[in-house]
């Protein structure tokens, strides 16, 4: 079995975002970085995957600059076998289709039997570009599946809906899958494991090599969320609450013109 998975690398959450000086993308020099969320459920799933059918090859691809090789070998650590980088220093300007596009080019040929995604990237969270790769694969996709199970060649899942429901999915493979939050429980990599993942196979292919077609979509502006003025609190009986709200509304709104 060959098994693809394919990750991003995204800023922490937690660190504070300011606009480029383009204006279109976040600035990201004094970032910290690491594996997007929902792509760590996605590499576990594909360990699990791997260590099911035994006789298996599992291969983490990841596209951005230099800098996302560390967050590949954080997969490696956690048992993937090779990594592929796409060097692209300005994947951040490419949409959703461009991605899927350069990730279709490299499957293309490979004839993976399986190819995990997440369900989408913290910092974009369009959800587009999984499903993209299985159109332009010709493959059947299962998303935001938060239950997988492989039995010969085809996969049964639940995928999250609406409301908390759940609903029962299957296909035979070859196929792709899109994982949520709460799909498995992300090992971590242990020393000995990090030691060896130094060892593994990490090619770098230039995304131009790739032919990927161009984005259908393009981001124009970047910018936090213009600060709202503080609130009022009225104090009084509610007679008199009544009264101060009425004037405020007719004197700041036209609600009341």
């Amino acid at each position: 079995m060959k098994i693809l998975v394919c990750i991003k690398q995204v800023p922490d959450m937690e660190s504070k975002f300011k606009a480029n000086a383009a204006g279109d993308w976040f600035d990201s020099s004094d970032l910290a970085w690491r594996m997007n969320e929902y792509d760590e459920y996605s590499v576990e799933q594909a360990i699990q995957l791997k260590g099911q059918v035994g006789d298996a090859d599992l291969t983490v691809l990841c596209i951005g600059g230099e800098q996302v090789k560390e967050t590949m070998k954080k997969a490696l650590a956690m048992g993937c076998d090779r990594g592929v980088h796409i060097l692209d220093e300005q994947s951040y300007q490419r949409d959703p289709f461009a991605i899927a596009s350069l990730i279709a080019s490299f499957a293309r040929d490979k004839d993976f039997d399986v190819i995990f995604t997440g369900l989408q990237s913290q910092d974009r969270g369009s959800a587009q570009v999984g499903v993209m790769v299985a159109e332009l694969l010709g493959l059947p996709a299962l998303t935001t599946l938060v239950e997988f199970a492989y039995d010969n060649g085809t996969i049964n899942g639940k995928r999250e809906l609406e409301g908390g429901t759940r609903g029962k999915v299957s296909c035979k493979t070859p196929a792709l899958v899109t994982c949520q939050l709460g799909l498995n429980t992300p090992r971590y990599p242990t020393l000995p494991n990090i030691m060896k993942a130094k060892k593994k196979e990490l090619i770098s292919i230039p995304a131009s090599d790739l032919g990927a077609s161009d984005s259908r979509s393009q981001s124009l502006k970047l910018a936090p969320p213009e600060k709202k003025g503080s609130g009022l609190i009225l104090e009084g009986e509610p007679a008199e609450i009544a009264d101060q709200l009425i004037r405020i509304l007719k004197e700041k709104t036209t609600v009341l013109a």
